[in-house]
Order: C-alpha cells, then structure tokens, then sequence
C-alpha cells in the first residue's frame, strides 16, 4: 500500500504559495519595532542632524605618577590675579583669573574663557594651590596642545545646590554667574563673548554648576565638563524629568560645542552618582565623553582631567 504525503507530493507553485501566506500570516502577527530615534511618524527613518563640530580624539590621561605635566617648567607663563567683585546681592566676593602667556603682547587679542569651578569646603584659591590649573595650561599651550584661554575661578561656597533646578527657575549660583560672574569678566578681559567661547566644568560640588548653570543655559555656555560628580540617587528621578523638555528637543546635540563630559575614579565617592547622572543624558542620545580612572574623589585625578579636557576646548572654527 502507497501513502501519499500531502506536502510531499504536492506541486512546487502550490508549495511556494502556502509559504509566501504563512509568512505573511506570521508578519502581520508580529509585533514592530519602536521607530528609532530620528524617525519620521510616517516610519520613515532620517539620521539626526550632523553636529557642527565632530567628535575629537580624547587624549590620553597622564599616569597616576606623572608630576610632568604640572611641573614648573621654563616656559613663557601666565599671571594669575586675584580679582573683587560685588554681586548683586551685596556681597564683595573674590576671584582668581589665570591670564594666559602673550595677552599683554597682542592688546587687540581676544580669548576664550574656562570658568573652572572647585569643590564642597574649598574656595576660589584651590584650583591653583592644589590642581595647578596654571601650570597645567602653560605647559599645554607651549607644547600647542590647547588654545590659549582665560581661566575664571570664583567662590561659589554656598550658593551651590545639589538640587535639581526646575525648569525656567534659576538659583542662587546661576543667577550669580548670569548677573555677576560673566559680566564682570566680560567688562575687565578681553574676552570672546559667544557661547562657542566658553566652557564650565567642576568638581564634586563644582559638578553641580556645570548640570545646574552650564546645562540649562546653553545659550551662555558651549561646553560642559563634570569630574567627580552627579546627582544623588534620590535626585536623580526630579533630575530626569525636569531636563527632559531640553535634551528632547530634534537638534540638542548641535547645542554641545563637545560631547559633554564626565569622569570619575574606580574607587570615587561619586563615581555611581555619575554613572547613573551620564545614564540620563545616553537615553536621551546626547553625545558624551565617559572616562573611568584609576583612584579616587582627589586631586590626583582632577588635575588629570583637566589635562585631558583643556587639549579639546574651544574647537577652530570649520
């Protein structure tokens, strides 16, 4: 007795047919993808707009034994002075302004400016007592490895909060730097006043008024840099929603001169706050440099990192 097998003995154009339906069948059953980002709502996907600046090569970080790059060295220097200024809350407030070599040489020069901010239980002297921003820069801009910059280090002892702010409301710091700080370096440098111009960064406490400040007046700030730093985790939620209507908007990337930044150390105090601070600004496809070093929440590594970061700020224009 022969058995015929249905599939088997059927006819090719036949068996063609039945699997093209199938297939259809199981597509339609399927469920789609979300469309990524950057896509159409008709479905059809655009890439995102290219920012201006491409994303430079990150130098390395010196060892964690390398004194070399803040030595002392004969090299042309800059001056640092150590400035007063009033705010507009009455308080007389100083200041420490690195001029960079050659400002005097060139009197129609214009420079960018570093605002460089210090951390929780210091003040506007550290950044040059400890990190040695001075020297740090001299030896880059003789080596010509970054632009010759202004750097501004207020006292902001105080003002800072590790709050969130909510949208449209600035605090004390910001209002600080947007009333006070900027004009006055603007109206005794020879500065560059655009956004492309300037550049924040902080660390610890300081990181909170590059998120704070820097992040919610892009318009001011081109560049962002947070070492050591990001929101506590019960912050973190307030943080998320309430800059979510600024890193949503279709061309947020192109607002970042440079990727923003952030850095810590494998064994920082901050180091899961700014790791889950960073997280934010990933699932939001902000464009971002993450950098994990050796060591901890100390001027070992702040120096370092302000190595690292002065060799990409302030871009030529293309």
């Amino acid at each position: 007795m022969k058995f015929h097998h249905p599939i088997r003995n059927a006819p090719l154009g036949l068996l063609l047919a039945a699997c093209f339906t199938l297939a259809a069948v199981v597509s339609a059953q399927e469920p789609k993808p979300a469309a990524p980002a950057g896509s159409s709502q008709k479905g059809q996907w655009r890439p995102p707009p290219a920012p201006r600046n491409p994303v430079p090569i990150l130098p390395a970080l010196p060892a964690p034994d390398d004194t070399a790059f803040y030595a002392n060295r004969d090299v042309p220097h800059g001056r640092l002075e150590v400035v007063k200024y009033t705010t507009t809350q009455g308080r007389e407030k100083s200041m420490n302004i690195y001029i960079p070599p050659g400002y005097e040489a060139d009197p129609s020069g214009r420079y960018p400016v570093l605002y460089l901010n210090h951390g929780g239980g210091e003040n506007e002297t550290h950044w040059t007592a400890k990190g040695f921003a001075g020297l740090i820069l001299d030896n880059l801009i003789a080596d010509k490895k970054a632009r010759p910059m202004i750097i501004a280090m207020p006292n902001t002892g105080g003002v800072v909060s590790g709050t969130p702010p909510q949208p449209g409301e600035d605090d004390a710091c910001t209002q600080e730097y947007l009333k006070d700080i900027v004009p006055f370096v603007d109206s005794h440098y020879r500065t560059r006043t655009n956004r492309e111009s300037r550049a924040v960064a902080g660390l610890s406490m300081g990181g909170f008024v590059v998120l704070n400040t820097g992040l919610t007046h892009l318009e001011t700030f081109g560049e962002l840099y947070v070492f050591s730093s990001g929101f506590w985790q019960d912050q973190l939620p307030a943080f998320e929603e309430r800059i979510k209507p600024l890193l949503s908007q279709e061309n947020i990337n192109g607002k970042f001169r440079m990727p923003i930044y952030f850095a810590a150390g494998e064994t920082d105090i901050a180091l899961f706050n700014s790791m889950r601070t960073l997280a934010v600004f990933n699932n939001h496809g902000i464009r971002n440099f993450w950098v994990l070093s050796s060591h901890g929440h100390e001027w070992l590594n702040w120096r370092r990192y302000l190595f690292q970061t002065a060799q990409i700020m302030f871009p030529e224009d293309h």
